[in-house]
């Protein structure tokens, strides 16, 4: 077959989109556009953060934090992905597999800590304002950035040498266009029960877990909003949370479909348009989401290109 040729006897068939041809350049054009706009936008907010001290408050610094993780879990996927896309090889080499499934799994798992202590800081914003700053001290947001990092870092560490020590007895096919646990543990000739149940536990960790945190810390603020009188106060308090609330939305909504149900026959028909769609969609939403609703940061973008000189 035409995916096998070039590979070598130990290297991984991405298998991807190879069923549909005809659809492999045209997703090549749209996600090598949306790489460089994630790349543009996100890069954008982290040199805009270090460089304006406007910034310098804890939302932004965890924005900051959050575009760095997108930049680099993008940069783990789509290049190896466009290379699919473009010729006729669809291999990885076990290596390149090993590295790319551990980074993008830590780096997810960091997402996943990263948006629910964004939740945290809104509340604290909205239902905490006169101790905002106390609450939020430099140091805290230090250390939870750390948490978020370390947490992912650990996660990677453990599931993934779990999957990669997986007999495979010669099965080498991905169905999709990446190395994630999900489709790796179905390559195994041996018993994954085990395997499901340390994904499943981390899955309940690291996705279940924050989006109950995320939806607590709203009903506060949403129990807040409603108590708020001036209207100039409701809007800076939907402003302050509708970002995050949309990234959460989009990143929970398509990450819990994948690892909550992977078996399920919705996932293995769409598993990879829905992988798609948080690897690269996502990622290039999120500056578009942050900036174009944020006054905050259109001000920082307008002074960095010195046309405010306020």
């Amino acid at each position: 077959m035409e995916v096998t040729n070039g590979s070598s006897g130990g290297d991984f068939i991405l298998m991807g989109f190879s069923d549909q041809p005809q659809l492999e350049m045209v997703l090549f054009v749209l996600i090598l556009i949306s790489y460089l706009l994630t790349l543009l936008g996100n890069t954008t907010i982290v040199v805009v953060f270090h460089l304006d001290p406007h910034l310098h408050t804890p939302m932004y610094f965890f924005l900051s934090h959050l575009s760095f993780v997108d930049l680099c879990f993008t940069t783990s996927v789509i290049p190896q992905l466009l290379w699919n896309l473009w010729g006729p090889y669809k291999t990885i080499t076990v290596i390149g597999c090993a590295v790319q499934l551990s980074v993008a799994l830590s780096l997810g798992s960091t997402e996943c800590v990263l948006l629910t202590i964004m939740a945290f800081d809104r509340y604290a914003a909205v239902c905490r304002p006169l101790h905002y700053m106390t609450i939020m001290h430099p140091r805290l947001c230090q250390g939870l950035a750390a948490v978020a990092w370390l947490s992912g870092m650990g996660n990677s560490a453990i599931q993934s040498t779990i999957t990669l020590r997986l007999p495979r007895c010669g099965n080498r096919r991905i169905p999709n266009f990446g190395c994630e646990v999900p489709t790796m543990i179905k390559l195994a000739c041996v018993d994954i029960r085990a395997n499901e149940v340390v994904l499943f536990i981390a899955t309940l960790i690291l996705v279940l877990l924050p989006i109950a945190l995320i939806v607590v810390s709203y009903g506060f603020i949403a129990r807040a909003a409603l108590r708020i009188k001036s209207s100039q106060a409701w809007r800076k308090a939907l402003g302050t949370c509708g970002s995050h609330l949309l990234v959460v939305t989009l990143f929970f909504g398509m990450t819990s479909i994948i690892y909550i149900q992977p078996n399920s026959s919705f996932s293995k028909n769409s598993g990879k348009f829905l992988t798609l769609f948080y690897t690269v969609i996502t990622p290039t939403l999120n500056p578009l989401i942050y900036t174009l609703r944020n006054k905050d940061m259109k001000g920082a973008l307008r002074r960095l290109l010195g046309k405010d000189q306020s």
